[in-house]
C-alpha cells in the first residue's frame, strides 16, 4: 500500500504540490549578496569616474578650442601681410622696366597671388561658417 498523498487529488495534503521559491530550494539560482554589493559598488564607481572625468574633459575641449581661434587669427593675419607685400612687390617690378625674365618673374607672381586670394576668400567662407557654428555653443 502507497503511504504517500496523492498529488493533484482530492484529499491532498496543503502546500505538497506548490513549487517552492526559498534559499533552501535548489531551483532558484541566487547571486550570493557580497557579490551583489560588488556588481553595484562597480557601478557606482564607474559613474562618479565619468561624472569625474566630465570636467576635464570640458576644460581641455575649451582649451583646444581657444587655441585654435588663436591659430586661424594668427594665420589670417600672416595671409593678409603676405597678400599685401605681394602686390607691392608686384607694383614695383610693373615699374621696373621691360626685362624679359623680369615680365616672366611678375606673370609667376600674379598667378601666385590670384591663387592667394582663392585661398584667402575659401577661408573667409571657412571662418564665417565657423563663426556661425559657434554662435551656437553655449558659453558659460
Amino acid at each position: 500500500m502507497n503511504l504517500r498523498p496523492p498529488g493533484y487529488e482530492p484529499g491532498e495534503l496543503p502546500d505538497c504540490s506548490t513549487p517552492r521559491r526559498g534559499p533552501d530550494c535548489s531551483t532558484l539560482v541566487t547571486i550570493d549578496p557580497m557579490w551583489d554589493w560588488a556588481i553595484w559598488g562597480a557601478l557606482i564607481l564607474a559613474t562618479l569616474a565619468g561624472v569625474a572625468a566630465f570636467p576635464l574633459l570640458v576644460v581641455r575641449a575649451l582649451e583646444a578650442w581657444r587655441g585654435f581661434k588663436r591659430t586661424r587669427r594668427k594665420v589670417v593675419g600672416g595671409l593678409g601681410e603676405f597678400a599685401a607685400k605681394g602686390e607691392a612687390t608686384a607694383d614695383k617690378l610693373a615699374g621696373a622696366g621691360d626685362n624679359p625674365e623680369l615680365q616672366e618673374s611678375l606673370g609667376r607672381l600674379r598667378i601666385s597671388l590670384a591663387r592667394l586670394a582663392v585661398l584667402r576668400k575659401a577661408l573667409d567662407e571657412a571662418q564665417d561658417t565657423f563663426a556661425r557654428v559657434t554662435a551656437l555653443v553655449p558659453r558659460k
